[in-house]
Formats: C-alpha cells, structure tokens, sequence
C-alpha cells in the first residue's frame, strides 16, 4: 500500500504541473493551437497566469500542497496552526499568482482572525484538492483524516460544498487504497456520507457520463473554478479513466479552465489506484520537487 500511498501524491503534483502552462484558458481550441496534445511539462508563456514559473515546477496549488506537506513531515500529525504559520510564510513574498480564496484569507489574517476564522467565501475546488499530502499522513485513520481535510480546506475556502468535496475525495482515496476501484469508491462514499446533498448529486453526474467524451463533458459542466462544476469533472475523468492514469490528466488539461485543480484531485485518486509505474517516467524525471516530496514522505513513515 505504501507505493500507491506514494504515488498518489507524486501523481497529484504531476496533475498540477501538467497543467501549469495551459491552466485557465478556457478555449480548448485555442489549448489545441497553442501547445498541441499536452503530454509533457511546458514552461508557461509570458501571458499566462503563471509567468513566474516553469517547466516542473507547481500552480499556486501545487505550492499550497507542498507547504502542507512540509508541515506534516515536521509534525507527524495535521496541526493547523503550523500549516497556517507556513501557508501565510508562503504568501508573504511569493512570486506567483494570488487568487481571490488567497487574497480574502490574507486578508482574514491581517485583521486577526485565526486560522480556524480566515477562510474567505470561496467555493473554488483548489481548496479541497490540495489534500494528497493529507491523506497519506492519516490515511490509516479514515475519521481523522476527514476531519482534517475538513479542517484544512476551511482555513481558506469556507463554503459549505466546498468542504464536503474535500472529505469525499479524502474518504474516497481511502477506500481506493484498501482496493476499491475509484468510481465504486466515489459512489459508495456519496452514499454512506452525503446521501440527499449536493454533493451526492454531483458524484452521480459525473459517474453517469463516464462514457462521454471529457472534453465535451468538462463543457457542459463548465470549466470553472467552483466545485459545483469542477468537482463532477474530477469524477468524469476518473470514471473514464479509471485504468489510464496518464490519459486521464492529458485530457484534464485539453478540457481547460481550471485544470490544475482537478489535476490534482485526479492524479491523487488514480495514482491511489494504479501505482507509480502508471505516472509517464518523463514527467517524475521533469518535477522539480519529486526528490523534496519523496523525502518528506520518507520522514512520515
């Protein structure tokens, strides 16, 4: 188990790099004239959203993600107030781009609102999907876990939805690492946790139009950062691509939008299902914190 534990993370931050030089643009015929099929790392263009960055390297996202993991390594354990201490570190001179779920929580802050009181009104994904670390840390105490996921989702993101698609993908990673196959895993988890809410709702969406081109379908639920439309992209692709991990993210970021965070959540479910050897060689060989993330892992076993 510890070798998908592992690459469930690894693939996580490959789904956000991936995305990094397509992410937000949202015509994906433009997507298709600018960087053809998207199955490598690309150093994002001048007038991207992420300028700063390059080839390997993580979206805001990814960074988050990272600095997560950091503070779990030195802690053994989810402490929001390190986390909370580290995000803002991250923040104070980062060099990158600043959403407004990252705007309205600094904000939150320099007022004096703790970390339990900072989260802004987003209902962006991004919050929710930055979990991988997470999971592999408590993934051995499923109601732990879920409440840190919870936790941590809400330090930046405080809508309702929004933290429930944070607990369903921790529980359902869960459920993908003893061995259920990541649809059923989804489905079950709506079931057993959220039958009757919204969320529910767009777990079954997504499931029923698994057989359905994902471009065509991240369209119709639109290509946005909020989870009622990126949360029931997430569970298309991974239905359609349950055994294919590395066409599940190419064709996350050919669907545009907001494709980095629902790279993450994919990479982190489909890399609980398929192992290491199903994440592209090319891709461990080009992310720049793949030695950095291996290591804090390490320090967490």
């Amino acid at each position: 188990m510890n070798d998908k534990a592992q690459a469930m993370v690894l693939a996580s931050f490959a789904g956000d790099s991936l995305a990094l030089a397509a992410h937000w643009i949202y015509d994906t015929e433009q997507i298709a004239r600018e960087f053809g099929r998207m199955e490598s790392f690309i150093t994002p263009k001048p007038d991207s959203y992420h300028p700063t960055k390059r080839k390997g390297q993580f979206t805001h996202y990814g960074d988050q993600a990272f600095v997560l993991l950091q503070s779990l390594a030195d802690r053994k354990t989810f402490d929001l107030a390190d986390f909370a201490g580290r995000w803002r570190k991250l923040f104070a001179a980062y060099i990158g781009y600043y959403d407004k779920a990252t705007k309205g929580t600094l904000q939150n802050f320099s007022v004096g609102l703790g970390p339990e009181a900072s989260a802004s009104f987003s209902n962006d994904l991004g919050g929710a999907a930055r979990i991988a670390p997470l999971v592999y840390c408590l993934r051995d105490d499923p109601e732990a876990l879920a409440a840190a996921a919870r936790t941590q989702t809400a330090m930046t993101h405080g809508d309702p939805l929004t933290k429930d698609a944070a607990e369903c993908f921790a529980r359902t990673a869960c459920r993908i690492l003893a061995g259920d196959a990541p649809a059923a895993a989804l489905a079950a988890v709506a079931e057993e946790r959220f039958a009757g809410t919204p969320l529910a709702s767009l777990v079954k969406d997504g499931i029923a139009r698994k057989d359905e081109d994902s471009v065509a379908a991240m369209g119709s639920f639109r290509r946005n950062c909020y989870t009622p439309s990126a949360f029931p992209g997430v569970v298309q692709i991974v239905a359609r691509y349950e055994r294919d991990l590395r066409e599940a993210l190419i064709q996350n970021v050919m669907a545009g939008g907001d494709s980095a965070a629902r790279g993450m959540a994919i990479g982190m479910l489909l890399g609980a299902h398929l192992g290491e050897a199903a994440i592209p060689a090319p891709w461990l060989a080009e992310l720049e914190q793949r030695e950095e993330i291996r290591s804090l892992l390490g320090e967490l076993l």
